[in-house]
C-alpha cells in the first residue's frame, strides 16, 4: 500500500550558540539565573553588574563549565558608560534587562529620593540599555532579542508598592513600544513576569508568616518561584522558538494574575 509521507515541520532550535548576549544585575538573584540559563544554551555571556566580585565569580564558574562567560562592571545608571560599554563590546544579539530595585513602602512615607532611584534604575536605565542595545544591532544589520524582567506587578497592584508597580507597568508600556518600533529591523522586545521568587534577598521576607501566607494564597501552584523557574523562559524568548513572539508579557506568576 502506497504511504504519504507528509511535509512536517521542523522545531525551531532552543540553542543560542554563537550569539552574544549580555545580562544586567548578573551577580545574583534572576540575573545570574539568566546568565546561567544563556551560557548552558551555547551563549557568549557578558553579565554586567557594579559589584565585580559576583558576577566574576559567576562568569568563572561558567568557564569552569566550558562555557562561555565574561565578566565587566558597569553602572547602569551612568548612560554616558552604557553608550560606551555597548558601543565597544557589542553588538549583542540577546539583552535581558535585569538589573533594578525595590523599595517597599506606603507611598505616604515613601521619600523623593527613593522614587527617584527606583523609577531611574527600573524604567529611564531599561530604556537607554534597550535602546543601545538596538543601535548596535541596527548598525550591524541583525536580529535580536530584548528581554525585559518585569514582574507580575507590572499587571495589578500590591501593598506598598506603589512605585514598584509604577516603573513594572511602565517597563511593560516600553516593552509594547519597541516591540513596534524595532519590529521591522527583526528585533523583537518582550518581557517576563515573575511572582516573588526565592532568593537570598526575599529569603529573609518570608520568614513573616503573615507575608508569607498572603503571597502563597495569591499563587495558583501554591509554592513560591525559584531561580530554575526562570530560565526556561529566558532560553525560549532570547532565541528562535520565539521568532514570532514580540510585544508579549510571559507570566511566570504561577497564576498570580489569572485570578
Amino acid at each position: 500500500m502506497e504511504t504519504h509521507d507528509p511535509s512536517l515541520p521542523t522545531t525551531p532550535s532552543f540553542r543560542l550558540d554563537g550569539r552574544k548576549a549580555l545580562v544586567t544585575g548578573a551577580g545574583r538573584g534572576l540575573g545570574m539565573a539568566a546568565a546561567v540559563a544563556l551560557a548552558e544554551a551555547g551563549a557568549d555571556v557578558t553579565l554586567v553588574a557594579r559589584t565585580a566580585a559576583e558576577i566574576e565569580g559567576v562568569a568563572a564558574a561558567l568557564r569552569s563549565r566550558g562555557l562561555k562567560a565574561g565578566a565587566q562592571t558597569l553602572d547602569v545608571t551612568d548612560f554616558d558608560a552604557v553608550r560606551e560599554f555597548v558601543a565597544r563590546h557589542g553588538p549583542f544579539r540577546i539583552l535581558v534587562n535585569n538589573a533594578g530595585t525595590n523599595r517597599p513602602a506606603l507611598l505616604l512615607e515613601t521619600p523623593d529620593r527613593d522614587i527617584d532611584e527606583v523609577l531611574n534604575l527600573n524604567v529611564n536605565a531599561a530604556m537607554v540599555m534597550a535602546r543601545e542595545v538596538a543601535r548596535g544591532l541596527k548598525s550591524a544589520g541583525l536580529p535580536g532579542s530584548i528581554i525585559q524582567v518585569s514582574s507580575q506587578m507590572g499587571h495589578v497592584g500590591g501593598p506598598k508598592r506603589a512605585v514598584y508597580c509604577a516603573s513594572k507597568h511602565a517597563l511593560e508600556g516600553m516593552t509594547k513600544a519597541l516591540a513596534w518600533e524595532w519590529g521591522p529591523d527583526g528585533i523583537r522586545v518582550n518581557s517576563i513576569c515573575p511572582t516573588f521568587i526565592r532568593t537570598a534577598l526575599t529569603r529573609t521576607q518570608f520568614n513573616d508568616p503573615q507575608f508569607r501566607d498572603w503571597v502563597l494564597a495569591k499563587i495558583a501552584l501554591g509554592r513560591l518561584g525559584e531561580l530554575a523557574d526562570i530560565m526556561g523562559p529566558v532560553v525560549f524568548l532570547a532565541g528562535d522558538a520565539a521568532a514570532l513572539v514580540t510585544g508579549s508579557a510571559l507570566m511566570v506568576d504561577g497564576g498570580w494574575t489569572a485570578a
